[in-house]
Formats: C-alpha cells, sequence, structure tokens
C-alpha cells in the first residue's frame, strides 16, 4: 500500500487532506477583531486602491510614467526611490556613482520632488512612498509642493513607508543607530497627527522581510512585532494611541502558495486588533489593521518571464480575498530589470479584471466558513503568537533585532527554501521543471549610466541660485533642534523649502545621532 507524502504550507503548517467543521464562526466583517474585513462592506462600497510602484532614473522620467498610469485608470501613486535617495546621499556623492536612478527616481531636493509631480494635483490623488531611513524629508518634500500648489494639509492623503526596523532585519537601507531613528518616527507621527492628519505616518512592512525569504508566518510575526515596538515608543512620547494608531498601515507581501497567504492576511487583522486593544485602543479605528499589498517580487523567474504573469494573477486574487486595502501587482520583466510599460500594464489590467469581472467582490470575506481557511487561519495566529511570545520575552523587536534572532531565522528559513528548489523538493516552474532550451526575448528596460550626470548638472546649478544664507539659517536650526528634545519636523520642512538637499539634510543629522554599523 502506498503511504502518501505529507503536505505543508510554506511555513511548515501540515495540511490535512480533508477539514470538517472545527468552530463556528459568527463574526462579522466590520466588526471587532475584523478577521473578516475592516468594513462590513468591503469592496461592495469600492474597490481597493490599485496603486501601481513606479519610480526610475529622473523624476521627468518617472512623472511620465505616473501620468501613463492614471490614464490607463490607476487610483493611486507609489514612489520608488533610488539607493542614493534610500540612504541620504546627494547625487554626486562618491557613494552615489553607480546607482542614481538605478532602482528607483533620484531625488535631491525639493526642485526633484516638484518635477516628480508635475501636472498632478497631489489634493487628488493618495501617493505611497517606499522611503524609510529618510522619509522625514521626503514627507517635508511633499509637504512643501503640496502647500506650493494650495492644497489643503488637512486634507491631502498618502502613506510613507517609515518603517526601519524591517531595515536593519532585512533590507539594510538604514542610516542612524535605532535610538534616534525611533525619535525620527515617532516626530512624524506627532507631526503628522496635528498637520497632515489623513496622511499614514508609517506601512509596516512584512513585504521586505519576506523577500530575504522569511515564511509566511514569520513574515506575520516580525511585522506585528514591530508594530508593536512603535505603538510603545509613541505611548512612551505620550502620545494617545486612539489618534495616531488610526493613521498606522501595514505592507504585506503576497506568495504562491494561495490559501497560506489569504488566512495569514484573516490571522494578521485579528492578531492587530488584540494588540492594539492590550495596549488601551478603545476606538475602533485605532484596532483596525489597514494594509497594502504588492505580489511576491521573489517569486518572479527571470526563465520563462510570462509565467510570472501567471503567478502574479494569483497572488492578486489571493490579496483580494484576504481583504487588501490597496494593491500593486509586479510587471512580469522584473526579475530581468525595471518594469516595462507593456508589462505595466498588463500589471494593472490584472487588476481590473479582477475587480470587474470576476465577481469576488461581490460579497464580502467569500471563503468565510471554509473549513480548511478557518483552521488554517487559526494555525497561522498559533504559529504567529508563538514568535511574538519569544520577541516580547527578549524586551520586544528592538532587542530581537540588536540580538540577530529575526535575522537568523530569516536566513535560516531562506537556506531551507533554496535547499528545496535545489533538491526538486518545490517544484518551480521554468526553474527546475518544464524547462526549455530557447532564449527568451529581451524585454529588459534599462537605466541609461548617464542619468548621474545629468542629476549632478541640475544639482549644481540648484545650488548655484538658491539663498546660500537662507540654506545655511534652516540646517543650523536643524542642527539646534537635533541636539535638544523638540520635534524635528518643522526644521526639516524649513531646510526642505530653502531647497537644502536630502545629504545635507541627511549630514546634519548623522553628525549628531551617528551612524548604524550593523
Amino acid at each position: 500500500m502506498k503511504v502518501e507524502k505529507k503536505r505543508f504550507t510554506t511555513s511548515g503548517i501540515e495540511i490535512k487532506e480533508v477539514y470538517t467543521k472545527h468552530s463556528e464562526m459568527n463574526e462579522l466583517p466590520g466588526n471587532f477583531p475584523f478577521t473578516r474585513g475592516i468594513q462590513k462592506d468591503m469592496y461592495r462600497g469600492k474597490p481597493w486602491t490599485m496603486r501601481q510602484y513606479a519610480g526610475f532614473s529622473t523624476a521627468e522620467e518617472s512623472n511620465k510614467r505616473y501620468h501613463y498610469l492614471l490614464k490607463q485608470g490607476t487610483t493611486g501613486l507609489s514612489v520608488a526611490f533610488d539607493l542614493p535617495t534610500q540612504i541620504g546621499y546627494d547625487s554626486d556623492h562618491e557613494l552615489s556613482e553607480g546607482e542614481v536612478g538605478k532602482v528607483g527616481v533620484a531625488i535631491d531636493s525639493l526642485q526633484d520632488i516638484e518635477v516628480l509631480f508635475d501636472g498632478i494635483a497631489l489634493k487628488d490623488i493618495t501617493t505611497s512612498m517606499t522611503i524609510n531611513a529618510t522619509a522625514p524629508i521626503l514627507l517635508a518634500m511633499y509637504i512643501a509642493l503640496a502647500k506650493k500648489q494650495g492644497a489643503n494639509l488637512h486634507e491631502i492623503s498618502g502613506t510613507i513607508q517609515n518603517d526601519i526596523l524591517k531595515e536593519y532585519v532585512a533590507r539594510g537601507t538604514y542610516i542612524y543607530p535605532p535610538e534616534p531613528s525611533m525619535r525620527l518616527i515617532t516626530d512624524v507621527f506627532e507631526y503628522c497627527s496635528k498637520e497632515v492628519p489623513k496622511w499614514n505616518t508609517i506601512s509596516i512592512s512584512g513585504y521586505h522581510i519576506r523577500e530575504a525569504g522569511s515564511t509566511a508566518v514569520q513574515e506575520l510575526a516580525f511585522t506585528l512585532s514591530n508594530g508593536k515596538a512603535y505603538l510603545n515608543a509613541a505611548l512612551n512620547k505620550g502620545l494617545d494611541i486612539n489618534v495616531f494608531a488610526k493613521r498606522v498601515s501595514f505592507f504585506f507581501n503576497c506568495h504562491n502558495n494561495f490559501f497560506e497567504e489569504i488566512a495569514k492576511f484573516r490571522a494578521a487583522r485579528r492578531m492587530w486588533a488584540n494588540i492594539t486593544k492590550t495596549l488601551g485602543a478603545t476606538d475602533v479605528s485605532a484596532q483596525k489593521l489597514r494594509f497594502h499589498t504588492q505580489t511576491g517580487g521573489s517569486t518572479l523567474t527571470a526563465q520563462q518571464p510570462m509565467n510570472n504573469i501567471v503567478r502574479v494573477s494569483n497572488q492578486a486574487l489571493a490579496a483580494v480575498l484576504g481583504g487588501t486595502q490597496s494593491l500593486h501587482t509586479n510587471g512580469y520583466d522584473e526579475a530581468i530589470s525595471l518594469p516595462s510599460e507593456s508589462a505595466a500594464k498588463i500589471a494593472l489590467r490584472t487588476q481590473q479584471i479582477i475587480a470587474f469581472e470576476t465577481g469576488v467582490t461581490d460579497t464580502v470575506d467569500p471563503l468565510a466558513g471554509s473549513y480548511f481557511i478557518e483552521a488554517l487561519t487559526d494555525e497561522i495566529e498559533k504559529a504567529s503568537q508563538a514568535y511574538i511570545d519569544k520577541i516580547d520575552a527578549m524586551g520586544g523587536a528592538v532587542k530581537a533585532i540588536e540580538h540577530g534572532y529575526m535575522q537568523q531565522e530569516i536566513a535560516a528559513s531562506a537556506y531551507q527554501y533554496q535547499q528545496e528548489i535545489e533538491n526538486g523538493d518545490r517544484v518551480l516552474i521554468g526553474v527546475n521543471s518544464f524547462l526549455q532550451d530557447e532564449e527568451a526575448e529581451n524585454i529588459s528596460y534599462r537605466v541609461n549610466d548617464l542619468i548621474r550626470k545629468s542629476q549632478i548638472e541640475k544639482l549644481n546649478l540648484l545650488k548655484n541660485k538658491r539663498d546660500y544664507k537662507e540654506v545655511a539659517r534652516a540646517l543650523d536650526e536643524l542642527k539646534e533642534a537635533a541636539n535638544g528634545t523638540k520635534n524635528l519636523m518643522p526644521s526639516i520642512l524649513k531646510a526642505v523649502e530653502a531647497y537644502a538637499t536630502i545629504g545635507e539634510i541627511a549630514d546634519i543629522l548623522r553628525a549628531i545621532f551617528g551612524e548604524y554599523a550593523g
């Protein structure tokens, strides 16, 4: 008699051959703990925000892509920044060589932001910015432009990622040590609650944790642990959790294991509701987990890249069935290069087809009550909570990061995943199964290596025409504030409006806070 091989999710949760009823499911969408969704009508009220992530080379080129995406029906912008911008170096810095405009748009000053959003009214759109160490500076630039456009700052909305803890864990675009970095984050919380109240001040990211090789359970556990650390830091600053927690959002990955991903999102809402309630949130809006989803970049393959359209479609559908508030779908060619215009359009059309042709938006949480989904949601919550309890015992996320715990767990999972692919235990179409010999069509979009030269020329022109004394005064004010305890956002905004560069502002803070060596 043949013994069937056991099956597991990517997080190692065993999948039974068949599931039977294991619990009563009486919860309704929009009610605590929001397992079934944070709104009672979800997509019957309005679809999720279709927010395509884009940004490359210069502000001029990125601006063209944004106008193209808006014409194609995207409902929110999402900005990718190059590495020098992310770590606070101007394009003319020696460490910027070879990186300017390569993985996102190069931004040196408010002048670049003005070009980036030329012809786009900030009052009419929401904008997400994937920026962390320099998030306060880029937010200040966005606010400065909104002011120049005459927008009501109490009405503009969007999100900055502003999640530095995951940078120490998974991605590496940090500048300052954890303590001053947490000060910057809570300063943004405080400032925006008064001046830009509709702005989402942090998007706590599981996406990059997953891209680094974590399992779904680890992604959820480490992300929520980081979220607890931010809540506690804000509470220690004296902020009201019923105010600032309303502007906390999350950013999750969606991989190939269809049902595990759906269950992960459902478990996330339930767990965050209980975390916020335990920490004192009594306003239901402060207990709700709002999240953006991006399909899994690390699941895309350079081999047989058109297969990625299918992968992205399945992942997007899982995100929708899991109740995401906004969604980015990757281009099929992103394992090779920045997405081409045609790939970006197909990615957007994927979302539109799901929203308007499949019928999955006609009812809320359509998989609720599925024996498998409900059991898997419980299993993921249980496994994630075990990690969170261990991290809490260490003293919280910051201590766990300093001890290297999260990093080691992710590295071990990434190694196991790669071993499974190489051993053939995990099927990856086009990589270890169903191979083909023919060469893939050259579909890549490449950034011109001369971008840095043109960016430096613009930077030099700016420095020659701006008011040097005004810049110096603003930077001195920032230095004084950083040496004290005042909120840094007003000083950063003043420096930005004087056309101080991102490098000049970051260097003031480097001199005071130091740099994190890892």
